[in-house]
């Protein structure tokens, strides 16, 4: 689990291979990425919140552009 910048954005990585991102204030999901061949075990995001680093039992490490 990760928080964005000023804490707006959350990312969880998950066993269904996808990240999940949800908005803080609301609880709401606003976006699921996918990619990973294997159960996501890490994610940060970049100190300016624009990218997020994902981290896969599939041995692989993906950046993302999440943008704020």
């Amino acid at each position: 689990v990760a928080f964005s910048r000023y804490d707006k954005v959350l990312a969880s990585g998950s066993w269904d291979k996808t990240i999940k991102l949800g908005e803080v204030a609301t609880g709401r999901q606003i976006n699921s990425l996918s990619g990973h061949s294997a159960y996501v075990t890490s994610v940060a995001f970049s100190p300016d919140g624009q990218v997020l680093a994902s981290g896969s039992y599939d041995k692989t490490i993906k950046l993302w552009r999440v943008g704020n």
